[in-house]
């Protein structure tokens, strides 16, 4: 329980770019099954064998009080399970990663696919998915044939052993008995003890194949949690609790891979309390831009400033706290709709959860709920329209009350009537804090402040709407595509 609560929490600190990589369900895998393979080695083999250790010391004892040269005959057989052991180790250990390798990609593409379901059969890919699945699950088998022909080689390899030893006993044994130096009922009874002596070495193998399970999945928990986050806080980090919202970009360059940049040499400063809205084709590094702000990513060139202090020189928790953010596709959390609005603040009050929705246009639909606010939300949202789970979660970043804002695409999920009812309660609360919102749809940003155009990863144009119709073809694009797909974007 421990180490899965430990794990829990590790991947929580971990930086995003660490789930840029990593499928879900092999994290799955190693939470859950890979804790379950030690858990189940430390509550039964463990006590199992300590009793065994005592029952061979026990065992040892007697046979030397009752013949030491015929127990050091017997004994000298412990080297080659020694050297069998030390031999089976090396190729087992490989075996069983091998098998918690190959369960973390049953389970990862399983998952890929039980989320994606819905592209899975509108796209007719049920077979072809199939045939993808039954070859990562028959790898998955092979590792375990594998794997379980070196565990039953172990045991008769231990058997051939214990013969060996009861054949050196007896032939030593009746030499001493043909000799007068032992009686044959000593010989007897000797005999019955190797016997014995061998019952936990017997239990100690199979143990012993169960501690090498155990150990492919520590290895694989282990090496999890030596991964450490790639955005930390910084020695002397401040934490500010009142950030007043002022923002700067100075000469900011970042890349995801060495060979791409995706901003190039950004520079800009934004006010307290301005709504900056960004723009341009994808891929031009809008989302990075805020990605940023937010420090999910830290930057390779330049510095990103907040109230003047460098933002990695600032608490990260002070930062994520007073900074909201309504994703282009909204996450909710299965629970109830009132326990999403407040997820950001969990002593939100009532009043505030309603006020909350009522900002972001909600809150008719869930008074018209059966349950109202108490109404559960079934896993993702399923049971909610992608606009109505979109409206909750601006709703959760009102609730949240942040310094400082950012929407991306937040209402690209929402059709033109409620985005309209909405726009004017968002404008409301851009009003009061630093806000940064991404769209294509002109409308959500006519009245912005100051409007941002990227292209390439640079900014091509900066102003007012009215400005860059003037000044900025590559905005002049834009808004006309935009007045050709909406006809309520239409702006003179």
């Amino acid at each position: 329980v421990n180490i899965r609560t430990d794990l829990f929490k590790h991947l929580q600190k971990l930086s995003l770019n660490f789930y840029d990589r990593q499928q879900v369900g092999r994290l799955m895998s190693r939470v859950v099954s890979d804790v379950e393979q030690i858990q189940q080695v430390m509550t039964g083999g463990i006590i199992g064998s300590l009793a065994d250790v005592l029952s061979l010391a026990g065992i040892i004892l007697v046979m030397f009080s009752m013949d030491w040269k015929l127990s050091i005959v017997s004994l000298s057989v412990v080297p080659a399970l020694v050297i069998l052991a030390f031999f089976w180790q090396k190729r087992a250990r490989v075996a069983f990663l091998a098998v918690r390798s190959a369960i973390s990609v049953v389970n990862g593409t399983l998952q890929e696919n039980v989320s994606g379901v819905r592209v899975v059969q509108n796209m007719n890919r049920e077979t072809e998915n199939m045939g993808i699945f039954e070859s990562i699950n028959r790898s998955h088998l092979e590792a375990n044939l594998k794997a379980s022909r070196l565990s039953a080689g172990m045991f008769p390899s231990v058997e051939i052993i214990v013969g060996l030893s009861t054949a050196l006993v007896v032939t030593f044994g009746g030499w001493l008995v043909i000799g007068g130096s032992m009686g044959v009922g000593t010989l007897v009874a000797f005999g019955l003890f190797v016997q014995r002596f061998f019952d936990p070495i017997r239990n100690l193998t199979m143990q012993y194949t169960e501690l090498q399970r155990a150990m492919a999945s520590g290895v694989r928990i282990f090496d999890l949690f030596d991964t450490n986050p790639s955005i930390y806080d910084s020695k002397g980090a401040k934490s500010i609790n009142n950030i007043k919202g002022n923002v700067s970009f100075e000469d900011v360059s970042f890349n995801y891979t060495e060979d791409v940049n995706v901003l190039n040499k950004i520079n800009i400063d934004v006010r307290e309390g301005e709504t900056i809205a960004l723009v341009g084709p994808t891929g031009a590094g809008k989302t990075t831009f805020v990605s940023l702000i937010a420090r999910f990513y830290d930057v390779n060139k330049g510095r990103i400033t907040i109230d003047g202090i460098d933002i990695r020189e600032i608490k990260m928790e002070a930062l994520s706290s007073q900074t909201g953010i309504v994703l282009q596709e909204p996450f909710l959390f299965t629970g109830s709709i009132e326990e999403n609005i407040k997820f950001g603040n969990p002593v939100a009050t009532k009043e505030q959860i309603v006020l909350a929705a009522k900002t972001a246009g909600i809150h008719e639909l869930i008074s018209e709920m059966p349950d109202g606010y108490e109404t559960h939300i079934q896993e993702r949202g399923s049971n909610l329209s992608m606009g109505h789970q979109q409206l909750i979660s601006i709703a959760r970043a009102v609730v949240a009350n942040p310094r400082l804002l950012i929407l991306d695409e937040a209402t690209a999920n929402i059709d033109t009537k409620t985005e309209t009812l909405i726009q004017h309660s968002l404008n409301q609360l851009l009003s009061t804090r630093t806000s940064f919102v991404i769209a294509h749809r002109l409308s959500t940003i006519r009245e912005a402040d100051r409007i941002v155009v990227f292209e390439d990863g640079k900014i091509s144009g900066l102003g007012t709407h009215q400005d860059l119709l003037k000044s900025s073809k590559k905005y002049r694009d834009l808004h006309s595509m935009s007045y050709l797909t909406d006809t309520s974007n239409t702006i003179t």
